[in-house]
């Protein structure tokens, strides 16, 4: 049986109490003993409140040491917390409640007042928000008490003021997250995970870093900070804009100076390089890694990411929201690898990679969710990533679902991607199909260049016919200022690339 990722902490409090271990940039942060008080006290004052083993929270706060404290606290409680984006809008966020069933919501007083009083002004910034204040559950607001906050609901701080009593126990297979994937109001997918799965995955992620005592991670992502939390290293976390659901790339950049570790997304970075390469952005200089996740690393941006941080190290992380990690890699092994493919490296400690007949990567382990709620356990998960191994390496070669089809051939972008990605002067490149009138496709590569533009089309034009296979060669290549991406982790949106591309054809 997994260990409780809760009992791996009290681990790393009774080791090092003193040390630092979470707070807000340019605060003292909470040190080990402190973070774990302050979860056993969210714990027993959630029970002195009502609230049971088995109860579900819908959970809209934004990353802060507040929140992260109420989520262990919920945790240790025997409770379930349950991410539900608010801005998938309220059908599909009504849908995705029904399949939850959450008895709680901790809620910021700022969404009961735009989803309530004020929300014109929030669907004129673009937010089509549920009314958090009708839900009918319990409620735990933070922040003052805005216009919309339901009069019963509980202050969060309220949460924090010292109290006695002894921890629950609670088993390590005892639900712990919920998180829902992608999909349609007619079929909303909420991954399962417990408290054993989250233990495990925690612990192999901090096995593939340098994160340790007296390393500093900066980042607003949960699931990188508690690997360094797991690790015995500090976790600070940077101030979002007061109405803003996202966090500056730049602005999170300028704060990294005290940092030794960060997180981006490769979308993040790109926006960060850009300002360090025109001189707008000074380079942090006390980085020594930099995990990137999310979205596909390409060589092209670990290229210029050693440019502008020569001293620091880059991970790339593979991995899917029922089961991370799967694999990390370095930035200087993948910018050494010469065959076709984008290689993620060895699965880590635990995980068990297998193909299928047609070359979809299946995969599980110990950090592998329990399953989806209402579902069956899952012993393993197909990826829909078409992938080989290579030694103890897994190369990915293309997604099922991005297949291409010209005349009797089947071309997979992922095969291709990363090695036209490597060519000189190409920023970012993505394969398309468009259908034409007899169903085949027309193949596009789009490509945003590094220099000028039509230097890079007509050298790609010279160089691709042998860097890939002739009949994978693109129909056409457009080059474009940028490639369209989507969500919350901005991965290329091929849907929304394949329009663009069809509009100005």
């Amino acid at each position: 049986m997994s260990a409780d990722f809760l009992d791996l902490l009290r681990e790393q409090a009774r080791r090092h109490p003193d040390a630092p271990a979470l707070g807000m940039i340019g605060e003292r942060p909470l040190g080990y003993a402190e973070l774990v008080t302050v979860i056993d006290t969210v714990s027993n004052r959630l029970h002195a409140n009502g609230f049971r083993q088995g109860d579900r929270m819908l959970f809209s706060i934004r990353p802060c040491v507040d929140a992260v404290a109420l989520i262990f606290g919920t945790i240790a409680a025997g409770g379930t917390i349950v991410f539900v984006d608010p801005g998938v809008g309220p059908e599909l966020f009504a849908r995705r409640l029904a399949v939850v069933e959450p008895t709680w919501a901790a809620t910021e007083s700022l969404l009961h007042l735009l989803s309530g009083p004020l929300h014109r002004l929030g669907r004129a910034r673009g937010l089509a928000l549920p009314a958090f204040g009708k839900l009918p559950v319990r409620h735990i607001h933070s922040g003052p008490r805005l216009p919309g906050t339901p009069g019963r609901s509980i202050p969060l701080r309220r949460l924090f003021e010292p109290t006695t009593g002894d921890p629950v126990t609670v088993e390590p297979d005892t639900d712990a997250l919920i998180v829902f994937t992608s999909g349609t109001t007619d079929d909303p997918k909420a991954v399962v995970h417990t408290r054993g799965s989250l233990g495990a995955g925690l612990a192999a992620m901090a096995g593939r870093s340098t994160l340790g005592p007296g390393a500093h991670l900066h980042t607003e992502q949960l699931m990188m900070g508690l690997p360094a939390l797991m690790a015995g290293a500090r976790w600070s976390m940077p101030r979002y804009p007061r109405f803003g659901t996202h966090i500056d790339p730049i602005g999170f950049t300028r704060t990294l100076d005290a940092a030794t570790h960060a997180f981006f997304t490769p979308a993040d970075l790109a926006v960060a390089l850009s300002a360090i390469e025109a001189g707008s952005l000074a380079a942090p200089t006390g980085l020594r890694e930099v995990s990137l996740g999310g979205a596909p690393v390409t060589t092209a941006l670990l290229r210029r990411a050693k440019a502008a941080l020569p001293h620091c190290e880059f991970l790339a992380i593979y991995g899917m929201t029922e089961i991370l990690p799967v694999a990390i890699t370095t930035g200087t092994a993948k910018l050494a690898f010469a065959e076709a493919g984008d290689p993620l490296g060895a699965p880590v400690d635990g995980v068990d990679a297998r193909l299928a007949d047609d070359g979809e990567l299946i995969l599980s382990g110990p950090n592998l969710c329990r399953g989806y709620l209402g579902g069956e356990p899952l012993k393993e998960i197909h990826t829909g990533d078409l992938a080989r191994i290579d030694g103890e390496t897994i190369v990915l070669i293309g997604r099922k679902k991005d297949m291409l089809i010209r005349g009797k051939t089947n071309i997979y972008p992922g095969l291709y991607e990363p090695v036209i990605a490597r060519v000189d002067g190409v920023r970012q490149a993505i394969m398309i199909g468009v259908p034409d009138e007899i169903g085949d496709e027309r193949v596009l590569l789009a490509v945003v260049a590094a220099g000028e533009p039509q230097a890079v089309r007509a050298r790609l034009e010279r160089e691709l016919p042998r860097l890939i296979d002739t009949s994978a060669l693109p129909d056409e290549i457009v080059m474009v200022d940028e490639i369209p991406v989507s969500g919350r982790t901005s991965k290329p949106d091929r849907a929304a690339l394949r329009t663009l591309l069809t509009r100005n054809s």
